[in-house]
């Protein structure tokens, strides 16, 4: 974590769980991923403890801004593969609903919500950022959509939300090659909205402008 931005302020709030660390500084909430070592994957255990903070987030008028960010160089690398080996027909059914209903209650939510995109940001951790209403990347951020190379796709709304964005071509290639995109071109083709260092300076930054 770069603490530069959050030093004149202590987090009024700070619990830590094996894969997220939630934290408050006045009105912005920031939920950090906090596997780096496994990559930041968003298992079927994360997913719901993503929804039930996000849920309490949400429901809190107070907070004006929600930031999601990850840990070291990694956002956020998807689902856990190994996870993804051992399902079902149905359990993947349930998995990709879980995941569905987690990225629609984050687009819903009446707070901004901002995407500090700090390093590799996969499959369903994209999905996750195009779910945000802003995304800022750091300079050394890498996007893709990794699924094609597995013999599988996006189940979480990405194949709606990065068309909306990048257009349809863009995200077909994306998801028909995995190719990985960095952040001069994310920001070129409308991707993310920012590229700055440190990044949660930059997602604090524009959560602080006159946008709520």
């Amino acid at each position: 974590m770069n603490d530069a931005a959050l030093n004149e302020s202590p987090p009024t709030h700070d619990e830590r769980s094996s894969a997220l660390v939630l934290e408050e500084h006045e009105r912005v909430a920031i939920v950090r991923f906090n596997r780096p070592a496994a990559r930041n994957p968003l298992s079927s255990a994360t997913l719901a403890e993503l929804e039930t903070i996000i849920t309490a987030l949400t429901a809190r008028t107070e907070l004006s801004t929600i930031i999601f960010t990850g840990t070291d160089d990694v956002f956020a690398s998807g689902a856990d593969i190994r996870e993804l080996r051992a399902l079902t027909t149905a359990s993947a059914r349930t998995f990709a609903e879980r995941g569905q209903r987690l990225m629609q209650l984050i687009a819903d939510a009446p707070q901004l919500t901002i995407a500090a995109v700090n390093g590799y940001c996969m499959g369903g951790g994209l999905d996750l950022a195009l779910a945000c209403d802003l995304r800022c990347a750091a300079p050394d951020a890498v996007f893709a959509h990794p699924g094609a190379r597995l013999g599988v796709i996006t189940g979480w709304g990405g194949t709606w939300r990065l068309p909306q964005l990048i257009g349809q071509a863009r995200a077909l290639e994306m998801f028909l090659t995995a190719r990985r995109i960095k952040s001069a071109e994310a920001r070129a083709i409308g991707l993310v909205n920012c590229v700055g260092a440190p990044v949660l300076d930059c997602a604090l930054a524009l959560a602080a402008q006159p946008i709520q």
